[in-house]
């Protein structure tokens, strides 16, 4: 099983960190009673740059829910298109000879979802095999290459891909003041990214996925998530989440290594879900991981925001196409999302 090809796609309207600020500043005016706590909310998400879905000034005139979901769809068929088209491309794969496809969002809904409305835009097979998914949030990207990869070994000859799109602005609590909604304002931002994973009587150049694991942590739902009303999305982030990283993932870690023959010091490359700075050192302390180590996943960070289910893809493209790792190098991918769980993904180059 081998990932052919990874790419990304994101919205034209890019903005700094201090543009965004401002403008929330400007929206939420006097309802935040402690500006200067914002600013350093803010100024704590590790966030340079994001993309938008819209133009900043469109935002404020979303009235409702259900515009937002339009301008979701919209966006998330226009994205979805170029990052899938770019990713079968590279993995030279003709969109036809598309066997299966796994699209996953967290941040709008669709019917007839947005996997089929890509079947006629693409000229993908009319048999192709459908499968949203909705709900596993931010590990989401790294689950669909796991689901991927069994698609494939089960049918070797064939191909199958991860796509996808998260519009996290379109998902703003315009009335919310709340400290996870600050948070949220100042960390999200929005893209695409797909994959192709190719199985074992197909060519590929990619690394190889040699096992995936998943691990719930019960009696957690209210760690991470969404509260669903006619409002929309609003955001779940209980502050218990970086402890409970740091406690619990480093023996499910060396669990799944260990099921390969392999402990944490034959990693050679860690591609981390960009969950913010708290996550990030959270795992990286679990871990026993050095920034350098991390290194990618800051950069996702610094660059695009917490872009929810397609940050390690956007990661494991940069290690495809620009810092490829030496062949026989093992690489560890692994989110977290809703539940509370993880999605364990080993590869090797």
């Amino acid at each position: 099983m081998t990932i052919a090809g990874v790419a990304s796609a994101f919205p034209p309207h890019q903005y700094d960190q201090s543009v965004v600020l401002s403008a929330l500043q400007r929206h939420w005016g006097p309802k935040v009673q402690n500006p200067v706590f914002m600013e350093r909310l803010q100024a704590r998400v590790g966030v340079d740059k994001r993309c938008l879905a819209l133009p900043l000034e469109r935002y404020e005139t979303l009235t409702n829910w259900g515009e937002a979901n339009d301008h979701w769809i919209e966006v998330a068929q226009d994205l979805g298109e170029k990052s899938l088209c770019r990713a079968l491309t590279r993995a030279g794969v003709a969109p036809p000879e598309l066997d299966a496809l796994f699209f996953t969002s967290i941040t709008g809904i669709a019917c007839p979802s947005i996997d089929a409305r890509l079947v006629n835009r693409m000229g993908l097979s009319r048999h192709l095999k459908r499968i949203p998914i909705f709900g596993l949030g931010c590990q989401a990207g790294a689950c669909g290459l796991a689901r991927a990869a069994d698609y494939v070994l089960a049918y070797p000859r064939q191909v199958a891909a991860v796509l996808s799109v998260e519009l996290c602005s379109l998902t703003l609590q315009h009335g919310d003041v709340s400290v996870a909604n600050l948070i949220s304002s100042g960390l999200f931002g929005d893209g695409s990214a797909a994959a192709i994973v190719t199985g074992a009587e197909r060519e590929g150049v990619g690394p190889e996925i040699l096992d995936t694991r998943s691990v719930i942590y019960p009696n957690t739902e209210h760690i991470l998530g969404w509260d669903i009303s006619e409002k929309g999305f609003r955001i779940v982030l209980d502050r218990e989440l970086p402890d409970l990283v740091q406690q619990n993932l480093a023996p499910d870690v060396d669990a799944f290594l260990e099921a390969s023959g392999l402990a944490r010091g034959d990693v050679g490359t860690w591609i981390l879900h960009t969950g913010g700075p708290r996550v990030l050192e959270a795992t990286a302390a679990a871990l026993d991981l050095s920034e350098e180590k991390i290194g990618p996943s800051w950069d996702c960070l610094r660059k695009n925001g917490n872009i929810s289910s397609a940050a390690v893809l956007v990661i494991l493209e940069e290690l495809m196409t620009r810092n490829r790792p030496d062949a026989g190098t093992y690489t560890l991918l692994i989110a977290m999302g809703p539940g509370f769980s993880a999605e364990l993904v080993l590869l090797r180059w």
